[in-house]
């Protein structure tokens, strides 16, 4: 960005700047939090417990992670796909977006589907003995954002016509960041659900 003399570029004091307030801020008062909890005594139980090891059962092929995670982002990316084609072209084609409260209906078809195809998961899983379903409840949902990058991917080779280097790093960088809150937003929702 620097180098094409863009406007958006971050000088280098500024990010000098940045790192001298992590290094002089940040970091030391990691480590006197941990000097300090590593001073204190130790939590015990107030109760005895015993560890008893939970055996799981072989679980069906639909619900293996890999499956979970490739069909259960898939409806809520079906359910968003249009609204994204729009937001996409007024993000990237200077094109103006004017469908907000149609976006806001979008948004709550959004939250219902993962919260319910997340429940659905769940108790599928439940069902079939599995106790370590904390985790797939999150993902079933949250696998919704490699789908929008694909199709960020697919955009960029079939819409856009970048040629410098900068633009394609920016493209992808905001589409990634993009993608990252998806994940994170549609996992919450499952995970809550």
């Amino acid at each position: 960005m620097i180098f094409e003399e863009s406007s958006s570029a971050v000088h280098l004091s500024t990010i000098l700047f940045l790192m001298a307030l992590w290094f002089g801020i940040s970091l030391p008062l990691v480590f006197l939090g941990s000097l300090i909890g590593y001073k204190k005594q130790i939590i015990k139980n107030p109760c005895p417990y015993e560890s008893v090891p939970y055996i799981t059962k072989n679980q069906p092929w639909y619900l293996n992670s890999y499956a979970i995670g490739l069909f259960g982002g898939l409806l809520p990316f079906g359910t968003v796909f249009i609204e994204l084609v729009f937001i996409m072209s007024s993000i990237w084609r200077h094109s103006f977006y004017y469908l907000f409260a149609f976006l806001f209906v979008v948004i709550i078809l959004l939250v219902i589907t993962c919260a319910e195809i997340s429940i659905v998961i769940t108790y599928l899983q439940l069902c079939n003995g599995n106790p370590k379903f904390w985790w797939r409840s999150f993902t079933s949902t949250a696998s919704m954002a490699i789908y929008i990058f694909a199709y960020s991917v697919f955009y960029y080779l079939t819409e856009l016509e970048m040629v410098r280097f900068s633009s394609i790093f920016m493209y992808f960088g905001y589409m990634f960041i993009i993608s990252l809150t998806c994940y994170i937003l549609c996992g919450s929702i499952g995970f809550i659900s």
